[in-house]
């Protein structure tokens, strides 16, 4: 028995075939275009996604025996929004990226009309071009046409998951589950429904939203003549931070970690009870059980944290590859006061400021590629620290996951900033453990979360030191740079 799980990410799609031992039997990978029509604007090409999904898949099933895969699972970016057409499943636009900032002005007007108060007691979120509900706001109001075939249903609208299901699925379903509809602006957090009160404020009609579904279960089958000549339960659905928490088997109230990716993402597990935060944490629906429970979950959402790392090779070139930062970085003892502030597309959690950019300070004579890279590692440090200060409990530890946890320095770096230890497990690819693991408790791979827990398995923790001194007066000089970008965008 095995399962498949899809991992459509920011930047490529990840496929991986997950064992009941939870080890991962094959990968595949395919990355996508990024498009960047003008700045501060982040699409992607729908039909990119669902061809580097097929790539990915058909990469990992060519290394393993179809006849042992019971089920589906699907893990995707989260507010990136979609448009298609229910008959013939094209789009007539590219998606709207969660990193796109071009909704900015929208968010101000709610605000100034008296919204946010009533918009963040309903979703748990706040008024940021980050989430999908003012995308689509952007699109009625600039593309009317396009719109107006929304509004009479031929056009669907959906995020990544509900994209994939469609294309899976020769187009029969059109779903999604709480941990994507949740970042819409558009669900009841409390309810864990859609709300006609926010569909009405956003001007998105009901009817083109996907059916909400649980996380796990048998939520629909793919037609094998779209989908690699598979016939499979889709049995497993969650945006990619809530299933990196689960992937992470942080089951129990209080259970943390961080996902290093594009950006960076910390949840901690708050159980039943729907949690509130004043210190610019965001309340998010974790997963909901196919019996109807809903567990919740407080996130700080940092937005750029992998992508910085990735500018410093594809934008200004200063590194081959991300694997190269850790020796890079290493081979000077300190930043020697240079400041990196990646806000490349302005600042999330706790801050909140999408007119703020990146910034660097401290240059001078003697700075080189090496300080400006270890300053890049050292950032997204920092960045986590932020969001850690503001949760309601202290850590005893923290679980990270994703790409850069790989590298051993921002992992020893993070420990010192935040002062308690570490850990990375075995397997980092925990956003696609995730997946599986919802499809294997919906198809019998597994029969419950103990059995997920025995799967995890330890491959370092990471102490801090002694000189918190030095770790604190480092924190300080960053909240400065980090005070100097805000507003940036807007002077």
């Amino acid at each position: 028995m095995s399962v498949l799980a899809i991992d459509a990410g920011t930047t490529g799609v990840t496929a991986v075939v997950v064992t009941p031992d939870g080890r991962i039997a094959a990968k595949g990978y395919q990355e996508f275009a990024q498009h960047f029509p003008q700045p501060g604007w982040v699409e992607h090409s729908p039909e990119e996604i669902w061809q580097a999904t097929l790539e990915a898949c058909r990469e990992v099933l060519g290394r393993v025996d179809r006849s042992e895969l019971r089920g589906v699972g699907i893990t995707n970016q989260r507010e990136t929004v979609l448009l298609w057409d229910r008959e013939t499943l094209g789009s007539p636009r590219r998606a709207i990226v969660w990193q796109d900032r071009r909704t900015a002005d929208i968010c101000t007007r709610l605000r100034d009309a008296g919204h946010e108060d009533r918009v963040a007691e309903l979703t748990g979120l706040r008024l940021d071009p980050y989430f999908s509900g003012t995308k689509l706001a952007w699109i009625a109001e600039h593309e009317p046409h396009t719109w107006a075939l929304v509004e009479e249903g031929r056009y669907a609208v959906g995020t990544v998951d509900s994209y994939l299901v469609a294309r899976m699925t020769r187009g029969l379903h059109h779903v999604t589950d709480v941990s994507n509809a949740c970042r819409t602006l558009l669900m009841d957090l409390g309810t864990g429904d859609w709300s006609d009160e926010l569909c009405g404020l956003f001007g998105v009609p009901r009817d083109a939203l996907p059916e909400l579904v649980p996380n796990w279960g048998e939520l629909a089958v793919t037609d094998p003549r779209s989908f690699l000549d598979l016939s499979l339960p889709i049995a497993g659905i969650a945006g990619d931070q809530q299933s990196a928490l689960f992937g992470q088997t942080c089951f129990d109230v209080g259970d943390s970690k961080c996902t290093y990716g594009t950006g960076s993402f910390i949840l901690t597990n708050c159980g039943t009870e729907l949690p509130r935060s004043d210190a610019g944490l965001l309340s998010t629906a974790a997963w909901r059980s196919p019996d109807g429970e809903l567990t919740y979950a407080l996130e700080g959402a940092i937005f750029v944290t992998g992508a910085a790392v990735q500018w410093l090779r594809d934008g200004l070139q200063v590194v081959g590859s991300a694997a190269e930062t850790a020796a890079i970085a290493a081979t000077v003892p300190s930043s020697e006061g240079v400041v990196f502030v990646p806000a490349l597309t302005g600042l999330g959690a706790p801050h909140w400021d999408p007119h703020a950019r990146g910034l660097i300070i401290g240059v001078t004579r003697g700075t080189t590629r090496a300080h400006l890279v270890r300053a890049t590692l050292e950032a997204i440090a920092f960045e986590v620290r932020d969001v850690l200060e503001t949760m309601p409990a202290a850590l005893s530890s923290l679980r990270v996951d994703g790409g850069a946890s790989a590298n051993d320095l921002l992992c020893q770096v993070q420990a010192d900033q935040i002062g308690v230890p570490v850990e990375r497990p075995e397997l980092v690819e925990t956003t696609a453990l995730g997946a599986a693991f919802l499809a294997g408790l919906g198809t019998g791979v597994w029969s419950s979360t103990d059995e997920l827990r025995e799967t995890w398995a330890l491959d370092r923790s990471f102490t801090p030191g002694r000189d918190r001194t030095a770790y604190d007066a480092s924190h300080v000089r960053w909240r400065e740079a980090v005070e100097r970008s805000k507003g940036w965008a807007q002077v």
